[in-house]
């Protein structure tokens, strides 16, 4: 695990999104888990442009995100709406 993801803020991410700390398998949990690994990332690109494996990993957490977004879309419209607001993403 990263240094800047401690297991607290985990669960508090979990706890908040996913409704339990332990539903660590939620699609709203998993969401903002990558959202919140999303931005630690650029921000770290921000200072260390050449860092390449930093930006593959940053690509990599952007497409599954695009992923679980897709689906949480096409099972339930209102859950997928309220959690882009929430974390603020697709303006």
């Amino acid at each position: 695990m990263a240094s800047y993801l401690t297991a607290d803020k985990k669960d508090e991410i979990f706890q908040t999104y996913g409704g339990d700390k332990s539903n660590t398998g939620s699609t709203e949990g998993q969401v903002a888990l990558f959202t919140f690994r999303i931005k630690a990332l650029s921000d770290h690109l921000r200072e260390h442009p050449k860092d390449h494996s930093c930006r593959r990993q940053l690509l990599t957490l952007v497409g599954k995100r695009r992923r679980l977004l897709a689906y949480l879309s096409s099972k339930d419209i209102v859950k997928y709406r309220e959690l882009i607001e929430k974390l603020g993403i697709r303006r």
